[in-house]
């Protein structure tokens, strides 16, 4: 309870009776004051639960993807014996699958709700696991191998463009369109979260015993979130019946700003691909430590700065972070030593962590919320073609220039998503002062 105020102390020249009203206004003010507060405060805790509950399933997905991101290139490079840029291209063959879903999910769930999507992803990642089992059991056969791994990809590939959008989505139905920035980076903090779950137990897995195992988990995560997606209540966006925008003129809308975030992407994607690569080829040990850094700060940058889209605006805050993600590849690039490389990947981390929710704030805001789930199904496709494209692209540079190029590369990249950024920034602010 507030303390009663003196306010004889303070005023001493007005009557008692006065003071006494006085006091009694200030105390009803201060206690509605104090209960609105603790009433907002319990209010965004229980938004906070609602949308972690939904994003688990982001998290289930992307924990699976993660299992095999760190592993499947030294499978097709060291034991199968292809080159890098076919491990490459094997990784990133599960985008054109994810990329031709994302747009046929959105409708999904702005037709029908998330679950749906949610339920069909779930049986998808269960079945890569399957597939990823049969695939070590034909390691000794590495044509049948490879090719049951393509089929790997591209299921896992189907269940990342399902998941993709749909439960930020059915968090953001069900807290509404307030806290679409916070929903959106929960789902951020849920993916790379796994990713960097993910990625480094998926190492230890392959060492202690084999890909097989890996496949074994991917099997049963699925299974769990397929049974947990069956116990929550499916949710409808308010507007299902609304007119909704056809799907392309929903990508041309969101194109401008997915463009900055495929261009952020190719660094994450390349340090996510290649690390383990990069360090066996500079005979380094440590690579599972840097993908966990650069996951984690990742991480912390998402919960410690996600405030920053508010006070600041989506677009500086994507700005400071793809200058802040170059910076990181920079110090990658010029690293002779391991614990320097970690710094740099720590650094690229933190800078890549707010580029997804920051310029995906901007871009749904564009779109009525009748095409909201095709809205961020369709900027998401932006990010599916960007870690789609890393592994030949980056692949490719490896294989033609050598290992070392591959972080100025992706550096130039993510210095030209900062300059299309700025074009954008500065495009809005002459929008602004003309109106």
């Amino acid at each position: 309870m507030p303390a009663m105020l003196d306010l004889s102390k303070v005023f001493p020249f007005i009557p008692f009776k006065e003071r006494s009203r006085i006091t009694l206004r200030a105390y009803l003010r201060v206690t509605r004051v104090m209960q609105a507060e603790t009433h907002a405060g319990a209010s965004l805790s229980k938004v906070r639960i609602t949308i972690a509950g939904f994003v688990t399933f982001t998290f289930i997905g992307y924990f699976t993807i993660g299992l095999a991101l760190g592993i499947l290139p030294v499978f097709i490079h060291q034991r199968l014996g292809y080159s890098t840029m076919i491990a490459g291209i094997i990784i990133s063959i599960q985008y054109v699958t994810t990329f031709l879903l994302r747009g046929y999910a959105g409708n999904i769930v702005d037709k029908k709700g998330p679950k749906p999507a949610v339920l069909l992803s779930m049986i998808g990642f269960s079945l890569s696991g399957i597939l990823m089992f049969a695939a070590y059991m034909f390691r000794d056969i590495p044509a049948l191998s490879l090719g049951t791994l393509v089929l790997t990809r591209l299921m896992t590939g189907f269940a990342e463009g399902l998941i993709g959008a749909s439960p930020v989505n059915w968090a953001i139905f069900a807290v509404g369109d307030k806290y679409t920035g916070r929903a959106m980076s929960f789902n951020g903090i849920a993916s790379y979260g796994a990713l960097a779950a993910g990625a480094p137990l998926g190492l230890l897995l392959n060492n202690a015993f084999g890909m097989g195992s890996i496949g074994i988990v991917i099997i049963a995560a699925g299974i769990i979130g397929l049974i947990y997606a069956k116990s929550k209540k499916a949710i409808r966006g308010v507007n299902t019946s609304a007119p909704r925008l056809p799907f392309i003129q929903v990508l041309k809308t969101v194109s401008p700003f997915g463009i900055c975030l495929a261009l952020g992407g190719l660094g994450f994607g390349t340090i996510s691909t290649f690390i383990t690569l990069y360090y066996a080829y500079l005979n380094w040990t440590g690579a599972v430590l840097a993908l966990s850094v650069f996951s984690i700060l990742f991480i912390l940058g998402r919960i410690m700065f996600a405030r920053s889209i508010e006070t600041s605006g989506g677009m500086k805050t994507a700005m400071y972070c793809l200058a802040l993600e170059t910076v990181g590849l920079l110090i990658l690039w010029l690293a002779n030593a391991p614990h320097v490389a970690l710094i740099g990947a720590g650094i690229a981390g933190l800078g890549f962590s707010l580029v997804f929710p920051a310029l995906g704030v901007e871009a749904v805001k564009l779109v009525p919320s009748s095409s909201q789930g095709a809205a961020i199904g369709g900027y998401g496709l932006f990010i599916d073609l960007s870690l789609g494209i890393t592994g030949p692209l980056v692949g490719g540079v490896a294989s033609h220039f050598g290992m070392l190029y591959i972080f100025p590369f992706s550096m130039a990249m993510v210095f030209v998503g900062f300059l299309a950024a700025l074009l954008i920034y500065q495009r809005q602010r002459r929008e602004v002062e003309s109106f």
